[in-house]
């Protein structure tokens, strides 16, 4: 069965055709998909913005959660449990009354009452009252213990991240956080991002994850690097480049096919992050399925996180590296970036990151 397109390749192709530059047809056959695929990425993309009639992934996504949570909620039933009071909806917080359940429940009360009758006037759960019996701590707490937890999961994923990216990644891991009490605690924590601490001008950088797969010797003993390939997906070239618009920065992460010289993957986002070039890896590997093929890119530390080392070790990829420094060891990716610089980037000035993505998407 073929893999989905990625949704990121999706919406760019939506965006071209909305423009109405070109036929549709000629777009889709552009971009290496069918004129009906077009029609329907086109149709869903209405619907999403509520041009055209119909359900939306989001409402779908709803529907779905209240398929899976109508049974625990019927009438005269009890709704699912929590860590702290295993309740009902709309009884009183637990972590307010319990512990007056405990008082009038205690040995040396004036007016002892059990904690069954208690419980039972107060509309609490019995069980959810010994729980917290146990472990009477502030959901609060917890809260922070996790968001710590997860913080510090993402921090050792890229040292190089702040608290400004850390909470960016909250949210896209589905943590609500706001960017102040991110910052609280990764302060009381003292996560703090590699590049915060100014240093000298002697910095040694990061250890390469991979060996230099694409390194050969010329006829004079030479060490260079051969960027060609018999058959498609044998050997694939990375890397990330940037520039300004009137918002801001904006940044293009592309793979390179060397057998046909064609960008088979990319991503493009407003900050530089680990998960721009998994993004691109990615959607490369949704689009030709490879099997070990060779992945090679510069010392970034984007491409030296465990984000993208995992992703390479689990589609069977080898990942393969230059020197520090050296813009020779990824020359063939490099000369594509410069001619994206002179035939697109370096034509105007650009207002917005969205207007910039179509003309490199283009």
């Amino acid at each position: 069965m073929p893999k989905p397109y990625p949704q990121e390749f999706r919406d760019d192709v939506v965006a071209v055709a909305r423009k109405g530059q070109a036929p549709l047809n000629q777009i889709a056959k552009d971009f290496g998909i069918s004129e009906g695929c077009l029609h329907g990425w086109m149709k869903k993309a209405d619907v999403e913005d509520g041009n055209r009639p119909g359900v939306s992934e989001k409402q779908s996504g709803e529907v779905r959660e209240l398929k899976k949570t109508q049974p625990a909620l019927g009438a005269g039933e009890r709704g699912p449990a929590t860590c702290c009071c295993l309740s009902v909806p709309g009884e009183p917080a637990g972590k307010i009354v319990f512990p007056l359940v405990r008082e009038m429940a205690a040995t040396g009360a004036r007016l002892r009452v059990p904690v069954v009758v208690a419980c039972g006037v107060l509309g609490l759960s019995t069980q959810g009252y010994y729980q917290w019996l146990k472990a009477p701590i502030c959901q609060r707490d917890w809260d922070d213990a996790h968001l710590i937890n997860a913080a510090l999961d993402i921090h050792v994923d890229d040292p190089g991240y702040g608290y400004r990216f850390i909470a960016d990644e909250l949210a896209e891991h589905g943590i609500a956080a706001s960017e102040n009490r991110v910052w609280r605690l990764c302060s009381l924590q003292r996560i703090f991002s590699l590049h915060a601490k100014k240093r000298g001008l002697n910095r040694k950088p990061g250890p390469p994850v991979h060996d230099d797969l694409l390194k050969v010797t010329d006829g004079h003993g030479r060490p260079t690097r051969d960027f060609t390939a018999a058959a498609p997906n044998i050997k694939w070239l990375t890397d990330i480049t940037e520039h300004p618009t009137a918002e801001g920065k904006l940044y293009l992460c592309a793979v390179k096919d060397c057998y046909a010289n064609r960008i088979v993957g990319y991503s493009i986002d407003s900050r530089m992050k680990s998960s721009l070039a998994a993004s691109a890896i990615r959607n490369a590997i949704s689009l030709r399925t490879p099997a070990g093929t060779i992945v090679h890119s510069d010392r970034g530390s984007q491409f030296r996180s465990k984000k993208v080392v995992r992703l390479l070790k689990n589609n069977d990829l080898l990942g393969s590296m230059g020197r520090v420094g050296a813009c020779g060891d990824n020359a063939a990716m490099e000369s594509f970036f410069s001619l994206l610089q002179k035939n697109v980037l370096d034509t105007k000035r650009w207002e917005t990151r969205e207007e910039l993505r179509l003309a490199i998407v283009v």
